[in-house]
């Protein structure tokens, strides 16, 4: 279906291109690839004594080039590429050991033009969360389901710090009313964490097989307005912890632990991302963040339970 629909997008686009150029010229831009591509990476907590790092797995990646636009990040750890305009990104790396990755960064230029670096780093890795473990998968398999019945189950809030004291913490913008999302799938969303000795696993399904888009990727995915789409959300993905580093885990006194699933999985709601900072876990409630990976500016807010709300 999606596939259709980029196809039916992009003659529409060559179409409403050639119409104009029979009515004007345009004269493209230069096509400039970006030059002296540099990538530096500083591994948390890395010294003499620990030159692998403290264990967080945490390291920084700062990239740059003559006439970039924007980089994106690509990691050989099963995890998303990263887009940022400035080069600039904290990447946690979970696999437990002491383990070597390849990271390689693209320096976009005018037109799409694209140069590359890649950078091996070696570093090590023991963050644990085994509490938030049993509370999402009860020593073996847990369903969750979106808190419809509770204001706010999905929320939008700034991810930086213009607005009011504190609001990069909360869904400030937004707080979605009780079972204001019933006109869509999104509530018939099943998300299954599963223990599989020391790996965690996730699976997402709904009854029609559809995802709930947020509206710029439904737009950009030739998908229409925001809601649910036909999505393709199969497969079981792993779920990896790490030290959460936003710019709400202290300001709001969240756990400080983010999880990652691995090959795209997402809770339900995409935005983009495969991260999710978890606010607050117990055995009955999920309270998780997310930061929208085509405008760094929305963070995104999510409340689950283990017990389906009935209407």
């Amino acid at each position: 279906m999606k596939k259709i629909n980029y196809i039916i997008t992009i003659m529409l686009g060559l179409l409403l291109i050639f119409n104009s150029c029979q009515q004007d010229e345009y004269e493209l831009g230069s096509l400039i690839a970006p030059t002296n591509v540099e990538l530096s990476a500083v591994i948390f907590g890395a010294d003499d004594v620990t030159p692998y790092g403290d264990g967080s797995g945490m390291v920084d990646f700062v990239a740059s080039a003559d006439n970039a636009i924007s980089y994106y990040f690509e990691y050989d750890d099963g995890t998303d590429k990263e887009i940022v305009a400035d080069g600039i990104v904290t990447h946690p790396f979970t696999k437990n050991g002491v383990n070597k990755f390849n990271v390689t960064v693209f320096a976009v230029g005018t037109g799409g033009m694209t140069s590359s670096m890649t950078l091996q780093i070696e570093v090590f890795s023991n963050f644990k969360d085994e509490e938030a473990s049993q509370f999402l998968t009860g020593g073996a398999s847990k369903s969750w389901y979106w808190a419809a019945d509770q204001p706010g189950h999905l929320g939008l809030g700034p991810n930086n710090f213009n607005y009011e004291p504190g609001s990069h913490t909360w869904a400030q913008w937004y707080m979605a009313a009780p079972w204001e999302k019933t006109e869509s799938t999104l509530y018939s969303c099943e998300l299954i964490f599963t223990a599989d000795g020391d790996v965690m696993t996730f699976e997402q399904l709904t009854p029609s097989g559809e995802a709930f888009v947020q509206g710029i990727y439904a737009s950009e995915l030739g998908l229409g307005d925001e809601g649910s789409h036909p999505f393709d959300i199969s497969g079981v993905k792993t779920v990896t912890f790490s030290p959460s580093a936003s710019i709400a885990t202290i300001d709001g006194d969240y756990r400080g632990t983010t999880m990652t699933f691995s090959d795209g999985g997402f809770m339900g709601f995409y935005a983009g991302t495969s991260k999710y900072e978890i606010i607050e876990i117990t055995e009955n409630i999920l309270r998780v963040r997310m930061v929208q990976t085509n405008n760094t500016e929305f963070a995104w807010y999510h409340t689950f339970t283990n017990v389906k709300p009935a209407q």
